[in-house]
């Protein structure tokens, strides 16, 4: 008789078990439409926002948003081995704006066989200031487009920090649009000019990036798999690096993105990864 009790709360517990598993997780599959319902709040799509080619900040960004980014990268070139690291703030002052200060450093090590005169010099490469106002949100249609602007002050390196401190400008307006397919299916494209600017000499440079993403977010949570082609124009050249990655959720505010970078047809570039760290402060509306 014990032993028939004890088996019926054994399995009383486990559907119980199993009954809250499920009603959470029809709970947390909903979270996507009640944030986009919210009477409270402005209309925003719920968009995968590529990691390495990211946005200024979120698609129909809300007032108050804020979020730190801490990246780190490595690349194995032919000659010397590049590490890369960010430091980016990035928040909201009104609906839809977004504005970004990012600092990115590149250091350098010699490659096999290479000398250490071979390389370049360790910098601090510029001052980002960008951004980006979303002036389309459907939330019908699953689509949100932007408009951004970034400016980037170049520096000179280490070795001659300052003389001069800003060696040239780069102007780099660009567009996105983004479409989410269902509740799990997503699309990006960024795209614009870069007009590089350097002062010695007053002349310019532009190239032409088209960076397109798809991703599949796993429902009820933020974590997500996708691929960013990254391609670039340059005159009668064309670059083209493919990154796969994946975005995971260590507690609430916290994210994590991994990155590999696999080149198409670079002449001095092989693999590279590249890691972020995204948090995301208590939202102040």
């Amino acid at each position: 008789m014990n032993l028939n009790i004890k088996c019926m709360l054994m399995v009383t517990l486990a559907l119980s078990t199993s009954a809250f598993a499920q009603h959470k997780t029809t709970l947390l599959s909903t979270d996507l439409e009640n944030a986009e319902a919210s009477s409270d709040l402005p209309v925003k799509v719920e968009h995968a926002e590529p990691l390495f080619i990211d946005l200024i900040r979120d698609l129909g960004a809300r007032k108050g948003e804020r979020e730190w980014n801490l990246g780190l990268g490595m690349t194995d070139n032919l000659s010397f081995d590049t590490y890369e690291a960010l430091v980016e703030y990035e928040w909201a002052p009104i609906n839809r704006l977004g504005l970004e200060v990012e600092f990115p450093f590149t250091f350098y090590a010699p490659g096999s066989g290479s000398q250490n005169s071979a390389i370049p010099s360790n910098r601090l490469n510029s001052i980002k200031i960008a951004t980006q106002w979303s002036f389309l949100v459907n939330e019908k249609m699953a689509t949100s487009m932007a408009i951004g602007y970034i400016n980037e002050f170049e520096l000179s390196d280490f070795k001659s920090f300052g003389s001069p401190l800003i060696t040239g400008n780069v102007y780099n307006p660009f567009l996105v649009v983004a479409k989410r397919w269902g509740s799990q299916l997503h699309s990006l494209i960024y795209t614009g000019p870069m007009i590089a600017q350097h002062f010695e000499t007053n002349k310019f440079h532009t190239t032409y990036d088209i960076n397109t993403s798809f991703h599949y977010m796993i429902a009820g949570t933020r974590n997500f798999i996708g691929v960013e082609f990254n391609k670039t124009f340059d005159n009668n050249d064309f670059d083209m690096t493919i990154r796969p990655q994946m975005r995971v959720g260590v507690i609430d505010n916290l994210l994590i993105g991994i990155i590999a970078g696999i080149p198409v047809n670079r002449e001095n570039e092989r693999l590279s990864s590249f890691l972020r760290l995204i948090w995301e402060p208590q939202h102040k509306g």
